[in-house]
């Protein structure tokens, strides 16, 4: 079985992330997709939402989608994880990761043992610096353009909220 890992911190999961999956399950290529929300990101200091309350609404979100588990394996850990840990434990075909990740895999640790590991698959949102998908042997692009990001979700911007959570996500953040 194919299995795609798709990580990050989902604070809080949007549209842009379900047509991700959905694009991804769309790839002949991948059989099943494992969403394995991070504690807290090893790139940052803090998140807004908190890690139980980021799964739950990830849960929410997929419970209806074939082929796609939300794992707690990072989470439970309540300490940042980095990828190749991840990927050590679930052994993936590929890993997707948003484009805005593409400027900071060099800080990635083990970034070299992590392309022998696995394929990276990039979520593409917008323009994408060609040259970093070339030195990271980068091939399949997966294209959203829904521009929307957490960051824009937690400032008030809720049209791209699943409707499933998108009342809770709103009280979360003080709206109703």
């Amino acid at each position: 079985m194919k299995i795609a890992i798709f990580g990050g911190t989902f604070d809080p999961v949007h549209s842009g992330h379900v047509e991700i999956v959905k694009k991804a399950l769309k790839d002949k290529d991948i059989d099943k997709i494992i969403i394995v929300p991070n504690f807290l990101n090893p790139l940052k200091n803090s998140f807004s939402a908190p890690a139980k309350l980021r799964l739950k609404w990830l849960k929410d979100v997929f419970s209806d989608f074939e082929n796609v588990e939300v794992s707690d394996f990072e989470i439970k850990k309540n300490r940042p994880v980095y990828s190749i840990e991840t990927i050590n434990h679930f052994k993936p075909k590929y890993f997707i990761i948003g484009s805005d990740n593409l400027k900071t895999l060099d800080k990635w640790k083990n970034i070299e043992e992590i392309l022998k590991k696995t394929e990276l698959v990039v979520a593409k949102r917008g323009e994408i610096d060609k040259n970093l998908l070339e030195k990271y042997g980068i091939k399949k692009i997966i294209d959203v353009n829904i521009p929307i990001s957490s960051t824009e979700i937690r400032n008030g911007r809720f049209e791209y909220l699943p409707e499933k959570i998108k009342n809770k996500i709103k009280e979360f953040y003080g709206q109703n």
